[in-house]
């Protein structure tokens, strides 16, 4: 099941129309979320990035996009599709107005909400190998728009082809000034000695929860140095360890690149943090 614009509809149902701007324009903006019996985490900055997003893209917010309001549909789409007790991810979507013409007047919004299901309660750690490449075809614009969540992705599409052609479990994205700037979906944090640097809003990577997360935790752990600025790709053979954050898999740690192979000793050191700051979410 469905949830749009607050009805529950089966995923058969035919709702895409031709003039959607989403499908058009990607005109859209979409929040993925997890949650685990019933509680949304991180939902908080999870509904304010959401509508910040909405207001940069100057999208008429609707009276009634209250966090509680928002909380109940994805609540009623939960119970309905029978996840109310186990690990699940969310994605809510909105768009403008339908129509075919770039030009309109009219900024008013729509939303889908749909569900999937999750394989575990908490983040945890894979031991896979998870070798990346850099993608030099196209750059990230070091701009606002590329730190949020919009349906234009092509760059991360085309990305992650250029992946699986060469055999690769992920690539980094650079941007016109050649510095790295994210992994295909998710943030990179670089880590030195005791320094970890993940690169700034400025260059163009996303906004993402969890990055924001990490930076938390890393400034109240003791023995590290958080820094955000640019990264090289000349420092990722140099480094001692990389790991990718997202929503959908907590940290990701990279085993390889190029020449370069990784530790995952502060992967691991942090992942209990998270877990836990999920928790209390």
């Amino acid at each position: 099941m469905l949830n749009y614009q607050g009805n529950l509809i089966s995923e058969k149902d035919p709702i895409l129309k031709y003039s959607n701007r989403g499908l058009n324009f990607g005109d859209a903006l979409y929040e993925d979320i997890k949650i685990v019996n019933g509680v949304l985490y991180f939902w908080e900055e999870h509904y304010l990035r959401l509508m910040s997003s909405m207001r940069i893209l100057r999208m008429e917010i609707p009276m009634n996009f209250t966090m509680e309001f928002l909380e109940s549909e994805i609540h009623k789409l939960i119970k309905a599709n029978e996840l109310e007790e186990q690990p699940a991810f969310i994605r809510i979507m909105v768009y403008r107005a339908d129509s075919p013409q770039l030009f309109q007047t009219n900024n008013e919004v729509s939303y889908l909400i749909s569900t999937e299901k999750g394989d575990a309660p908490f983040y945890t750690l894979s031991d896979d190998a998870y070798e990346v490449e850099l993608y030099k075809d196209f750059y990230c614009n070091a701009d606002m728009l590329s730190t949020l969540s919009s349906t234009n992705r092509l760059l991360s599409v085309t990305g992650s082809i250029y992946a699986r052609e060469n055999g690769y479990q992920d690539c980094l994205l650079i941007n016109a000034s050649k510095n790295v700037v994210q992994a295909l979906d998710g943030n990179l944090f670089l880590v030195k000695g005791n320094k970890v640097k993940t690169p700034p809003l400025s260059d163009g990577c996303r906004d993402g929860i969890i990055r924001r997360k990490m930076l938390e935790i890393l400034q109240k752990t003791e023995g590290y140095e958080i820094n955000e600025a640019p990264i090289s790709p000349f420092e990722l053979q140099k480094a001692d360890e990389l790991f990718i954050t997202s929503i959908r898999k907590g940290i990701q740690p990279v085993t390889k690149y190029r020449k370069a192979a990784y530790k995952t000793d502060v992967s691991r050191s942090l992942l209990g943090k998270l877990n836990a700051m999920a928790r209390l979410a």
